[in-house]
């Protein structure tokens, strides 16, 4: 992999969101490391790199995350984006005390005990996922390993912890595509009349079982919170109880989606990786901690300064936007020597593909749970596995994944 020419940060920060920087953003990392770990693009905006000062950024509370507060300083008329609307109603864009309180609502479905229960589950749905594709690759034929596996395991996880309906996750793929084009920041008004649509058919689906809900309660996640917002008072607002549910569903599969395909892409880079998880289902541990260091599903997140912040070399000035990059400080050589290699042995990786401090994933244990249950499943069932062409991955930067990962079963 090429180093991009180290030119002015601002300059090198406009490469890397453009369409060759979304699709290898990691040369574009280096060149704005070259400037220091913690870079100021310009009056206003900063771009953390290095792990301690990412990690640092990620549990300051004077760091807030971008809020309908900021967006009203930086982008006015945002409102009139019902999926900008949508998300700053959810917990990811809230600050305490509302995101602590809607986070303790949600948090019980999430706990290690509750995770680990669903394990069964997930080996039950990667076996009948396998034979899905053991029936579409007979004889040779192609099966996109994204479309009928990496998609669908985690869409099926995160459908029964809420409680939706298995003849509906057809179409969520594309409609979660859609909505979190509204994370990678104002973008073109095109695209976000596609987010805009997308969020809006998400919140009257969800809309809909919760009324549903109200009247036949089941035991799952949908009719707890549904409780939650019927005890009144300041508990759940109903927008909140909306917006939540669609964060929980897009969030839910996406990441894991991604998580599983570059594992899956790795494998076939790495042959003796590969041999090792189909003999030591335990070797799945470290493999998917490093997958995740080495391409993390979401890349970077921000942070806003509601004060004077001192991070490690630069004070982030009250104000500023900061760019807190988890791909670059996932390959910080600081932290992790020789970090362009994919190296499962590497000891203690800690990467911070989830983020870290109060906004911490609430869902990775979920997804280390599948990934590591669903890839030995995998290569043990088809231990010829095998690309069938090459992949294209999706042109995003935020959310980094494959499109497409075609392959042949064997």
């Amino acid at each position: 992999m090429t180093t991009a020419a180290v030119t002015d940060p601002g300059e090198q920060l406009t490469a890397l969101l453009a369409p060759g920087g979304r699709l290898d953003p990691y040369p574009h990392y280096e060149a704005l490391r070259a400037h220091g770990d913690l870079v100021t693009v310009r009056p206003g905006l900063m771009v953390a790199l290095g792990y301690e000062e990412c990690d640092r950024a990620l549990r300051e509370p004077a760091l807030r995350v971008q809020d309908a507060e900021s967006f009203d300083l930086l982008h006015p008329g945002w409102r009139a984006r019902s999926s900008l609307r949508g998300w700053t109603e959810s917990m990811l864009y809230r600050n305490p005390p509302d995101h602590t309180r809607l986070r303790r609502l949600v948090s019980g479905a999430f706990t290690p005990r509750r995770v680990a229960s669903l394990a069964p589950a997930v080996e039950r749905m990667a076996d009948r996922l396998l034979d899905r594709m053991a029936e579409l690759g007979a004889g040779g034929a192609p099966v996109d390993f994204m479309t009928e596996f990496a998609y669908r395991l985690p869409v099926g996880v995160i459908g029964e912890l809420l409680g939706v309906p298995e003849d509906d996750h057809g179409w969520f793929r594309a409609a979660a595509a859609d909505v979190t084009v509204a994370l990678e920041g104002i973008t073109k008004p095109s695209e976000l009349e596609r987010a805009d649509s997308a969020m809006d058919r998400l919140s009257a689906y969800f809309a809909h079982l919760c009324d549903l809900r109200r009247g036949d309660p089941q035991d799952d996640l949908i009719s707890a919170l549904v409780r939650a917002h019927g005890e009144g008072g300041d508990r759940l607002g109903g927008n909140e109880l909306v917006a939540n549910l669609v964060l929980l569903l897009s969030a839910g599969f996406d990441t894991t989606t991604h998580l599983l395909g570059h594992s899956v892409h790795l494998a076939f880079e790495h042959p003796g990786h590969a041999r090792r998880l189909r003999e030591d289902p335990a070797f799945a541990d470290a493999y998917v901690e490093e997958a995740l260091r080495y391409e993390a599903p979401v890349q970077a997140t921000s942070r806003w300064a509601a004060e004077d912040v001192r991070l490690p070399g630069a004070t982030v000035p009250a104000g500023t936007k900061l760019v807190v990059v988890l791909g670059a400080a996932n390959r910080d050589p600081r932290r992790f020597p020789h970090p362009e290699r994919f190296d499962p042995d590497r000891g203690t990786i800690q990467p911070l593909s989830f983020a870290a401090g109060a906004h911490f994933c609430l869902g990775a244990g979920l997804a280390r749970l599948e990934a590591r249950l669903a890839l030995p499943r995998v290569l043990r069932r088809f231990p010829r596995l095998a690309p069938a062409g090459p992949g294209r991955y999706r042109d995003r930067w935020l959310v980094r994944g494959h499109e497409r990962l075609p392959v042949v079963t064997g």
